[in-house]
């Protein structure tokens, strides 16, 4: 049957489909549009079922914050090809599920949430089929403070959370270079009080074993070691590593460069 250039248009805005794909799907429904989608929706559930066991390790890493900058929320996006990666339409697709989980708390609502007519767990399955790549939602953070910033490294590779911990002038700013920050330097915790206590173990073990290489007195170890230690949240912890933009001041320093009151309060970040 004849198939018109303006339906296959229509189902290829609908569904996000190639060209062609959309033409032999309205073929195929004998030129039924509800039809023609199910048959795309069908073709992407086959592929995902085909390409389950593929490492997805590429994709595109989102941040964004909601209209008053109380709340972010990040996502990463997974993808088996960097080609896919920086498709224009998986950046865009990508972004508006970053805007979706702004509305939920967990990973299951956000795959839950409506997506069109599709919750989204189903439109990754139909964007699958469309993409020819296995697609999966991995990193999923939000937070939510009295002002939020955010940051997304050229890309669409790192994407960052800051929170302060008030409203200044000069807020978004200051919480975008302090975002920078945290994609540049990925810091393991905010304070040293935030460190996981394995990591910390992890990290006197290593600088009592580099010490005992020295040849330093065992009694001497556990002082030395804790010294090495203070270094290790000097150099990893948010607050107190040494701000990107300038050497001489501290994070910690910098944000109350604006505001004698103002604090970094929380952070995270998502990466490829």
């Amino acid at each position: 049957m004849s198939i018109t250039a303006a339906e296959v248009s229509k189902l290829r805005n609908t569904t996000g489909a190639g060209m062609m794909d959309c033409k032999k799907a309205l073929v195929e429904a004998e030129g039924d549009f509800e039809k023609a989608i199910e048959i795309l929706r069908k073709k992407g559930q086959k592929v995902a079922a085909n390409r389950a066991d593929r490492d997805s390790t590429e994709g595109a890493a989102i941040s964004v914050v909601n209209s008053d900058r109380t709340k972010g929320a990040s996502i990463k996006l997974n993808c088996e090809t960097d080609f896919v990666a920086k498709n224009e339409d998986f950046v865009k697709l990508a972004t508006q599920i970053a805007e979706k989980a702004l509305e939920v708390s967990s990973l299951d609502e956000l795959l839950a949430t409506q997506f069109g007519d599709l919750s989204l767990a189903d439109k990754l399955v139909e964007q699958t089929g469309v993409i020819g790549e296995k697609i999966e939602v991995g990193d999923f953070a939000i937070l939510e403070a009295p002002f939020v910033g955010n940051y997304i490294h050229a890309g669409n590779k790192i994407a960052t959370l800051v929170g302060l911990s008030k409203p200044v002038d000069g807020a978004a700013e200051v919480a975008k270079d302090v975002a920078m920050q945290v994609a540049a330097m990925n810091p393991v915790a905010l304070n040293e009080t935030e460190v996981d206590s394995q990591i910390i173990e992890k990290e006197l073990e290593i600088a009592k074993d580099q010490l005992r290489q020295e040849g330093k007195p065992e009694e001497m170890l556990e002082n030395i070691a804790k010294g090495k230690l203070q270094r290790f949240f000097k150099d990893n912890t948010l607050v107190h590593q040494s701000f990107i933009k300038d050497g001489n001041l501290t994070i910690e320093a910098y944000v109350k460069t604006l505001d004698k009151d103002l604090q970094v309060v929380s952070f995270k970040r998502v990466s490829i």
